[in-house]
């Protein structure tokens, strides 16, 4: 297993909160993140089983619904459903991407 995918179920886990304050005043967007954030952990947990081209499709798709579930979040706090992020949120969500980017690179 990846380090990282149990970074990723973390999270999600500390994305509750910030999705119910979401789907109370936009119930499309909280719909979104929670595809999005959930492809995250899925596609991941594919890809660890996979091999060849597959893996790194499964990885690059995981990186894509992290970006969106980071794009989910910063539209959230435009309109201002959710405050600010805090930093360590902000850094997990780097760290998963910059992660995912090494992966679909080929570089662990």
């Amino acid at each position: 297993m990846l380090n990282i995918y149990p970074v990723v179920l973390e999270f999600i886990g500390s994305l509750r909160p910030l999705l119910s304050q979401i789907e109370r005043r936009d119930r499309d967007l909280g719909r979104q993140l929670r595809r999005a954030s959930s492809s995250v952990a899925l596609n991941l947990a594919e890809g660890m089983y996979s091999r060849g081209e597959l893996r790194t499709a499964r990885y690059h798709t995981a990186l894509g619904s992290m970006r969106e579930t980071h794009s989910c979040l910063e539209v959230a706090r435009a309109f201002g459903y959710v405050r600010n992020l805090d930093h360590s949120f902000t850094a997990t969500v780097n760290r998963i991407i910059g992660t995912l980017v090494r992966l679909v690179e080929g570089k662990r």
